[in-house]
């Protein structure tokens, strides 16, 4: 990896380490809102990110994402609340849990072939079976919901995510970070060579030796993994869960809007489209307000139209347009 990293053109790392200088330095030059605002960018990043990878490298279309945020947030809120175990701690079986759903999931779906539009709907459909499952567990708040204890967010505790928006925004940072570097190893790995001749043709990649059930078991186990730390941390910074939000269908849209938009099986297309997003969300939201109009379903109908004109003029999204004006593109970074 390090190797690779060396080849990269020195305009590529430039703009790499002053897109990081810029984040990292957010929160010192921002107000609270403008903070909040990139926060939330940087969590659709990040999942966004997780759900590339097995549909922008693996080519498994999976519109049921919102279970592994449902299950790392229940689990590890569960633990906290219940045996007092901190987040840093509850990760772990949150990871295991979400982990071994996907496991399941991904065991039914490629033993018997089932690929495309039907691997969708059976992601779909875990996450509403355990949707309204959790809709009747008591210990889990039931439909009332699970609601974690408030407490001063001016003292920061990293091992309880307990602290102030500046904290959840550095550890969601870094989760990004962490992210795009594992991006950036699969795409230059044998497995991830391995991912994309899958996702561009099984049949052709089984005849060629490759181990397609294993390949998408990895994709699909890895992405489950990771979302389910994103879980984690939205449900400590929000401190209240609700299996109707937290598993609902809107939760998976969410999810993939910010790879779509930003570009599929890129790099920084997930950072990308999180930000182009949330800037466009939140420009929108505050022109209607200070036109005192109603926000209701007005954002939703805009993204719904940012898409369309993605796919139709844009059908890679923004970065590898980006990437080709601003010249990234030599070095083969996508």
């Amino acid at each position: 990896m390090i190797a690779s990293l060396a080849r990269l053109p020195a305009r590529v790392l430039l703009a790499t380490a002053l897109l990081g200088l810029a984040l990292a330095t957010a929160p010192l030059v921002v107000d609270g809102y403008i903070l909040s605002v990139i926060l939330i960018a940087l969590y659709f990043a990040y999942v966004g990110q997780a759900w590339n990878i097995v549909m922008g490298y693996a080519g498994q279309l999976s519109l049921g994402h919102a279970l592994y945020v449902g299950l790392g947030a229940y689990m590890a809120a569960a633990l906290y609340i219940h045996a007092g175990i901190p987040p840093i701690l509850g990760v772990f079986p949150a990871v295991a849990g979400a982990a071994l759903a996907a496991a399941i999931i991904g065991a039914l779906a490629f033993r018997f072939r089932i690929g495309g539009v039907y691997f969708a709907l059976l992601t779909i459909a875990f996450a509403e079976f355990t949707r309204i499952l959790f809709m009747h567990i008591d210990w889990l708040g039931a439909t009332e919901g699970l609601f974690l204890p408030v407490e001063n967010r001016t003292t920061n505790d990293l091992l309880n995510l307990r602290g102030s928006p500046t904290m959840f925004y550095y550890v969601l940072l870094s989760l990004v970070v962490a992210s795009v570097a594992l991006a950036y190893y699969l795409r230059e790995s044998r497995l991830g060579f391995f991912l994309r001749a899958v996702r561009e043709d099984e049949d052709a990649a089984e005849a060629s030796g490759i181990n397609i059930f294993r390949v998408k078991m990895i994709a699909v186990v890895l992405s489950g993994a990771m979302t389910s730390v994103g879980g984690v941390i939205l449900a400590f910074y929000y401190n209240n869960l609700f299996p109707s939000d937290v598993f609902g269908m809107h939760r998976s849209i969410e999810i993939i809007l910010a790879p779509i938009v930003g570009g599929l099986g890129t790099l920084f297309g997930p950072l990308i489209g999180a930000f182009a997003l949330g800037i466009l969300g939140e420009g929108l939201t505050a022109v209607l307000e200070a036109s005192g109009t109603s926000t209701a379903g007005i954002k939703q109908l805009v993204y719904a139209a940012m898409l369309i004109v993605i796919i139709k003029f844009l059908p890679g999204g923004l970065w590898p347009s980006i990437a080709r004006l601003i010249r990234l593109d030599r070095g083969g970074e996508r």
